[in-house]
């Protein structure tokens, strides 16, 4: 798979994610519907916590989100148990946008290098290993985010 169709896939990703929120309405941005673990807002910000942690943590590069994402969005975190008011919805837009084109900046050319953590939960051994995971990891909360989109429109007819 070549370099420029990979960062093509994650980048049409991120545009579908992003339209499938940019209109949805500021009360239901919290709502975690019925069947789901988490709302819309968390979603965003899992999908950029885990962005920076597999490509740039685990490929030896600096994070380049805030520390206090980790305990907002990690796995196995929700917005009921949050402690800290969470980054505004605008700002988890904004980062969307601009993380993946520094994501590719940083990365591009450099998906053959071998992994800094090599002890990761996924086995990567290579860079691009790394993207390619995360890649698969944004199409499922793209997914995730469809379904919830679809959900709170039907509850609010």
């Amino acid at each position: 798979m070549s370099e420029a169709y990979l960062f093509g896939l994650i980048g049409k990703a991120r545009e579908r994610i992003i339209q499938q929120v940019e209109n949805i309405p500021e009360a239901q941005r919290q709502v975690v519907p019925t069947g789901f673990n988490n709302s819309l807002h968390w979603q965003l910000g899992h999908i950029i916590t885990v962005a920076d942690g597999i490509t740039l943590r685990y490929g030896g590069y600096e994070s380049k989100i805030p520390s206090s994402y980790g305990k907002l969005f990690n796995n196995g975190t929700k917005p009921a148990d949050w402690q800290d008011e969470p980054p505004h919805w605008e700002i988890l837009i904004q980062q969307l946008q601009e993380q993946f084109q520094a994501l590719q900046d940083t990365l591009q050319g450099r998906l053959g290098d071998p992994v800094a953590v090599k002890d990761n939960f996924a086995k990567a051994q290579t860079i691009g290993e790394l993207v390619t995971l995360n890649m698969s990891h944004e199409n499922l909360h793209l997914g995730m985010i469809t379904a919830m989109v679809k959900v709170l429109k039907l509850n609010n007819k």
